[in-house]
């Protein structure tokens, strides 16, 4: 069970650049950065959507994790709802896995889409097959597998729902 006190100080926030020079000591292992990226290559990629809402996973008013919810071309390849939207490049800080924050903000995502982006109903996103510890994550966080798939390029992706 997640304590309540590590749950009020774990908060979703949409990315600021005064945060930049700590999220420029991000970790990953090389083995997550197969699935995912680094948060400031993912905020400073000029080819993905401007409308893209890049979000931080503060705990203690300290970024320990980073997610993007696009739109666009690239959410048409894993649903045709137009007011979905397509999370990626979730990840959280090498220092800092293990103590359950993936799981707290995945809950918080559904209130912070409806105050943050009211127009969206649905967040899909695509976790290859080989990543599982991801994929169980997202299935124990609500989102469901309607058993669709996308070929990625790092392979098969299973896409999954949720409904905000």
């Amino acid at each position: 069970m997640l304590s309540d006190t590590l749950k009020s100080l774990v908060v979703l926030e949409m990315y600021t650049n005064t945060y930049d020079e700590q999220l420029s000591n991000f970790h990953l292992p090389k083995e997550q950065l197969q699935f995912t990226s680094m948060p400031l290559d993912k905020i400073n990629n000029p080819n993905i959507s401007n409308r893209t809402k890049h979000v931080l996973i503060l705990e203690n008013s300290v970024p320990v994790g980073y997610f993007a919810l696009e739109d666009g071309d690239k959410l048409l390849k894993y649903s045709n709802n137009s007011n979905a939207r397509l999370l990626t490049s979730f990840s959280i800080d090498s220092g800092n896995q293990g103590k359950g924050l993936a799981k707290i903000a995945l809950k918080l995502l559904p209130d912070f889409v409806k105050n943050n982006i009211p127009q969206t109903d649905e967040i899909v996103l695509g976790v290859n097959k080989r990543n599982k510890p991801a994929l169980n994550l997202y299935l124990k966080s609500g989102f469901i597998d309607e058993n669709e798939f996308y070929e990625g390029p790092k392979g098969p992706q299973h896409i999954l729902h949720l409904r905000v």
